[in-house]
């Protein structure tokens, strides 16, 4: 059984509407980063792959027996993995279980969304699926719908603003700008975002990530393994993963956060025996501004009541407590929903290795990933240590 295992290489398609890539030319994108980032390493010595992505929007059926082929992985097992929004580092869990007890030595984590084929309004129809079929989605549940409940329900709870909402946007769009990869690369007042189109009030344009195109890979190995394929392997500390019924119907008011994300922070943390004083930088799900705010109470960084208080003190900007989002968030990079989990985990091992250029966090040495699967049913969270 292997002591450890660690992340060896990462990569990332640039993110946006990629009119340009197919499935498999956006995957070898990422694949291709992740590969380089290693030494020595042939795909003959992946193990297994893992694709991860989310079901309702692919004419392909079995894509992952399509992207192995592509990236030469075959004849080495590959199989599907999803879990909506949280479907990549779902994946990273199963691989981090298959070297953990040995029976590979180093797997691949192939995450992908191919969105902007589709409309708008036909994208929103599969996501709103991310609820229950039967008795909400049919009733008009979209997931800015959904996030917008749980905005008001914030708001009634603990006094939290329309400006407080922005103020997340504010941030990320302003982070994104050190993004090459990242579908918008602008910084935005809080006026121009709380002036935008009202898609599902309180949530703004702004206060909504974009649907896009995209892939990410993380490569993973053993201890012995990883040594011999970099000289700065980050190691997988703690993993959490949490669930909560699929219907609003079945969760207990007050709607103010995810129980799946408390309990994964929770296993998490005891997992790698830290606490949340000691994470240094954080990526977290802000497929709105709403769900950023709920992730600061559900992982801890701050009681749910003083969410809104921490990013009003610039709590999460670089000089803050906990840095979050340093890439640009969800909002700025886009969310091709199968790629972004790992994006997140790419995003945390640069830091850790010190390359995160422009957005470095300062002696950074662990790092908490947070990722959510549509309207909390799933969530994940991975601590990554230098």
């Amino acid at each position: 059984m292997s002591k450890r295992v660690a992340i060896v290489g990462v990569g990332q398609s640039v993110f946006g509407k990629r009119t340009d890539s197919s499935i498999r030319d956006l995957t070898f994108e990422a694949f291709r980063e992740a590969m380089g980032e290693t030494e020595n390493l042939e795909t003959k010595d992946i193990g297994a792959s893992l694709v991860a992505t989310a079901a309702g929007y692919d004419k392909q059926r079995s894509p992952a027996a399509v992207i192995a082929e592509y990236l030469g992985l075959n004849p080495q097992p590959t199989f599907l993995t999803e879990a909506a929004c949280a479907s990549s580092t779902v994946a990273l869990r199963t691989a981090w279980a298959f070297v953990k007890s040995g029976l590979h030595d180093v797997v691949a984590v192939i995450g992908y969304q191919k969105m902007t084929d589709m409309t708008s309004e036909a994208i929103q129809e599969v996501m709103g699926r991310a609820g229950d079929v039967m008795f909400e989605s049919p009733f008009g549940t979209s997931m800015p719908a959904y996030y917008a409940m749980f905005a008001r329900a914030h708001m009634a709870e603990y006094g939290t603003t329309e400006e407080d909402l922005g103020l997340v946007s504010v941030k990320n769009h302003y982070y994104s700008q050190f993004n090459p990869k990242a579908m918008f690369q602008k910084e935005f007042t809080l006026e121009k975002v709380l002036s935008t189109r009202v898609i599902a009030s309180p949530l703004k344009s702004l206060d909504c990530c974009a649907n896009a195109d995209g892939a990410s890979c993380i490569i993973v190995a053993s201890e012995k393994r990883a040594k011999t394929l970099t000289d700065q392997p980050v190691w997988i500390a703690g993993l959490g993963l949490g669930s909560t019924p699929m219907s609003l119907a079945s969760r207990s008011p007050p709607f103010t956060g995810f129980e799946s994300a408390v309990e994964a922070g929770r296993q998490a943390y005891a997992m790698a025996g830290v606490t949340t004083n000691d994470i240094d930088v954080a990526e977290v799900h802000d497929c709105f501004t709403i769900a950023e705010l709920l992730a600061y109470g559900d992982l801890g960084f701050c009681k749910r009541k003083d969410s809104a208080k921490f990013i009003r003190d610039r709590e999460t900007y670089l000089e803050g407590r906990i840095p979050v989002n340093t890439d640009g968030g969800l909002l700025s990079k886009g969310h091709p929903v199968g790629a972004t989990g790992g994006s997140q985990i790419r995003t945390l091992v640069h830091q850790l290795r010190g390359q995160g250029g422009k957005v470095q966090v300062e002696g950074a040495k662990t790092a908490l990933g947070h990722n959510v699967g549509g309207i909390g049913m799933y969530c994940a969270v991975t601590i990554l240590q230098a």
